[in-house]
């Protein structure tokens, strides 16, 4: 097989690379003295000044894939990504993974990247206005409801969650956890996947709905930690949800769509979780291999 890249997929690499290296990674110490000050959950303002360096540089929303063929129009906004292909898309955030943070920077983190890509294709024009754009923009985050504690939640069939239809809204009940991303205040909206009718076949029994954050009846239970860390302030929340109404308008794609919807965020979200994995163990095991040179020639002094 040949593994050479072209010089489209080249320099979109190298440019990300660049930005990773001049602009980021001298700014890793002031990011863990604004992590250490203050509240846990809260903006960061190195993030902000490097997000703006990065949009006015042309890496911004690097993930953001090409129309589908036969997809309805799609609106143009003034923060539209480039249009790469996945496997364009892929060499970056190998570059991204580098730095655990860098992602946010090119506003391509987990999960935002996967709620854009929910909008841009399935959104009507009214939700891709009202959330895609500010998403788009990097003013506002989200998160993805899916995992569910009581539940085997990597097969979306077993999720529990009860979305109702009543009247011109859906009444939401269910509990989630490992809600990436809720911890955040920026957090305005959440895409919650659960059952709309448990009667239909069983991979038409789901459905996607929009959820502003700010809605009666969603409680945060508590962050979780992972190898004791909480990750702020993304973080991955454990939210309750008693009868959180929301307008049925906000129903993505429709009724019994919401497997479907799951599938085709899947593919993309695993490329680019699997990249970035690769950039974070290039770069460990870069440092390891300098640390043991560095010993090396310490003790040959």
């Amino acid at each position: 097989m040949n593994f050479d890249l072209n010089s489209e997929q080249a320099q979109w690499r190298d440019r990300v690379r660049a930005f990773v290296q001049d602009r980021i990674k001298p700014n890793e110490t002031r990011y863990r003295l604004e992590q250490a000050e203050g509240p846990r959950w809260k903006v960061l303002p190195v993030i902000e000044l490097l997000k703006s360096e990065a949009r006015d540089a042309g890496l911004w929303n690097l993930f953001m894939p090409p129309s589908p063929k036969g997809a309805p129009e799609q609106p143009g906004f003034a923060f539209d990504g480039p249009g790469l292909s996945n496997l364009q898309y892929a060499l970056c955030a190998e570059e991204m993974g580098r730095i655990g943070w860098s992602s946010e920077v090119f506003n391509c983190s987990a999960p935002d990247s996967g709620n854009m890509e929910v909008l841009h294709r399935y959104g009507t024009p009214g939700q891709r206005e009202r959330w895609l754009k500010p998403l788009m923009g990097g003013d506002i985050l989200s998160a993805f409801l899916m995992t569910e504690p009581a539940v085997a939640s990597s097969d979306a069939t077993n999720i529990e969650t009860d979305i109702r239809r009543n009247g011109d809204h859906y009444v939401i009940n269910g509990r989630k956890w490992w809600s990436s991303g809720a911890g955040d205040p920026r957090c305005k909206i959440a895409v919650v996947l659960g059952k709309s009718d448990r009667a239909a076949p069983r991979h038409l029994q789901q459905s996607m709905i929009l959820m502003p954050m700010a809605t009666p009846g969603v409680r945060m239970v508590r962050h979780l930690e992972v190898f004791g860390y909480d990750d702020a302030p993304h973080g991955h929340m454990e939210i309750e949800l008693t009868d959180v109404r929301v307008p049925a308008e906000n129903i993505v794609l429709g009724d019994g769509r919401g497997f479907e919807i799951a599938q085709g965020r899947l593919g993309p979200g695993r490329i680019h979780h699997c990249m970035r994995a690769i950039g974070s163990a290039e770069e460990a095991l870069g440092k390891m291999v300098s640390g043991c040179w560095t010993a090396r020639l310490s003790a040959s002094v």
